[in-house]
């Protein structure tokens, strides 16, 4: 079980006030430290583009640039996707930091790809929770995964919100779920972790979940996607009817006008925690460790907060306007959040995938 974390106070000050204080801090900074570079460096973060992207550059990241002279690029992919770039330059990176699932995290720091991030006040400040073993990565924000439904069919069909992850295997839904592919999404395969569970296997057993999937969610699968962009049209086109997500990507989703709303069940969510790691012999390993203490920072995340619905892994981040609910709501679903065995899944997960693939999606 995951702690409940600690609410996040809420400020009410100006958006505007806010803004000029977090420019006046860099500024400050960088006048007071002397850190502007004469030649401007380049900074490569992986991270998942969309909302998270949008909102770090154009909330965050030009505020560090300031500060520190740098320039800030995104290189945009799923997890699995960063983690494939960043495996496959190994020993030349090409990266200097990156964002990945927890999870995936796990497996990155096995594989040698991250440094230690050093000591620092935010990273001292952020949850214990968040902080990976022997520092080697942080969390920048905490999620669950739950369930989403199309709101616009359920209201038309006269159907209750879900309350269980078993709701997937209920006929009225038969070719209406649709379900990120285990082998590529964090959650698709928390999903399916906790149909197993209660089936009764656990996270280094899943045979109950194999065996039983086959005549109780599976008849209800539309189709298996490999991650959730393609959700949005889905939705719109009401081919979907319910389906694994966060909290953070349902409000993303709302705010382009998707009618969709997320349902907390009852057996709890699966905690998904976005880390971020210094890339291993990164060719600016003193800038990226800065920028990797700058995301930890509140004011950052802050921004990501309000822009970007990233919920804060430091308690001191100040909260405003829906990042008020926003938090609140994550705090109640982390009392009843499950935390899965990431030792186990990695070291098994590859066979996994291969049966997933082969007697799932066939």
């Amino acid at each position: 079980m995951f702690r409940s974390i600690r609410s996040i106070r809420s400020t009410q000050q100006p958006i505007a006030l806010r803004r000029a204080l977090f420019t006046a801090t860099a500024v400050a900074a960088l006048a007071a430290c002397g850190m502007a570079s004469a030649q401007t460096k380049t900074i490569y973060i992986g991270m998942n583009g969309g909302t998270m992207e949008k909102a770090y550059s154009q909330y965050v990241f030009p505020a560090f640039e300031k500060l520190y002279g740098a320039k800030v690029v995104v290189v945009p992919g799923t997890s699995s996707d960063i983690l494939a770039k960043a495996q496959a330059n190994k020993d030349k990176p090409q990266m200097h930091v990156m964002f990945l699932d927890d999870g995936i995290m796990v497996r990155a720091i096995g594989m040698g790809l991250c440094e230690k991030q050093r000591p620092s006040a935010a990273l001292n400040d952020i949850y214990p929770a968040a902080r990976f073993k022997d520092d080697m990565a942080s969390g920048v924000s905490l999620g669950v995964t739950g369930l989403a439904y199309n709101a616009k069919m359920f209201k038309e069909k006269g159907w209750a919100a879900p309350t269980s992850w078993m709701d997937l295997a209920d006929p009225k839904f038969k070719g209406k779920v649709v379900f990120q592919s285990v082998s590529a999404s964090s959650f698709g395969l928390h999903g399916f972790l906790m149909f197993n569970r209660i089936q009764g296997g656990n996270d280094k057993n899943v045979e109950p979940g194999f065996k039983a999937w086959p005549t109780t969610i599976g008849p209800n699968v539309l189709e298996y996607i490999p991650s959730s962009a393609k959700i949005s049209e889905m939705v719109q086109t009401n081919e979907a009817a319910i389906f694994p997500l966060t909290p953070t990507a349902v409000a993303a989703l709302k705010v382009k006008g998707i009618p969709v709303e997320y349902a907390n069940p009852k057996e709890g969510a699966v905690v998904l925690m976005v880390g971020q790691c210094v890339i291993a012999n990164n060719s600016e390993p003193e800038l990226a460790q800065k920028l990797a203490e700058f995301l930890l920072s509140p004011l950052a995340q802050a921004n990501v907060l309000q822009y970007g619905s990233q919920i804060p892994t430091n308690p001191k981040a100040p909260a405003v306007g829906e990042g008020v609910g926003q938090v609140a709501a994550i705090n109640g679903y982390m009392k009843t959040a499950i935390t899965v065995d990431w030792e186990s899944i990695n070291a098994n997960r590859p066979a996994w995938n291969a049966r997933w693939n082969k007697t799932i999606e066939r």
